[in-house]
């Protein structure tokens, strides 16, 4: 069986990360599969989908170490091109990847107690987000 949906979401921009775990589970109850995969997947290019534990220090502490790897205040060919500032927030989105895919075992995905999907935002401005979800499976 496959079952498609979208999630569509409100973000601020400048790494917001948003806990999608509910609404993910949403979508997979509705597709009735018990055991297969789920893929969640961002459309476009300066947002992530990821795995963490959703708490303010964790969320500040990746927040920072985005900052180290991918500064948001230095000079990226793609603003020289375009010139719309977001070249970091393209640069983070490829680190971070734009999906991933998790098991679903008894019709649940097999998330660690402490493992909250997010979305992440890295855009220079609010956006409205929309992310493809997929079960695949039985």
């Amino acid at each position: 069986m496959n079952y498609s949906s979208y999630i569509d979401i409100s973000a601020k921009g400048f790494s917001d990360v948003i806990d999608i775990t509910q609404k993910v589970e949403a979508v997979l109850r509705e597709s009735g599969v018990r055991d297969g995969l789920i893929t969640v997947f961002v459309i476009g290019s300066t947002a992530s989908i990821s795995t963490i534990e959703y708490e303010k220090g964790v969320i500040q502490d990746l927040k920072d170490a985005i900052e180290r790897i991918a500064p948001s205040n230095i000079p990226y060919q793609h603003d020289k091109q375009w010139g719309d500032g977001n070249g970091f927030s393209h640069v983070r989105a490829s680190f971070l990847k734009a999906g991933l895919t998790i098991p679903v075992i008894g019709g649940s995905m097999t998330l660690g107690t402490w493992q909250q999907l997010v979305l992440i935002d890295f855009d220079n401005r609010p956006r409205k987000r929309r992310i493809a979800v997929q079960v695949v499976g039985d």
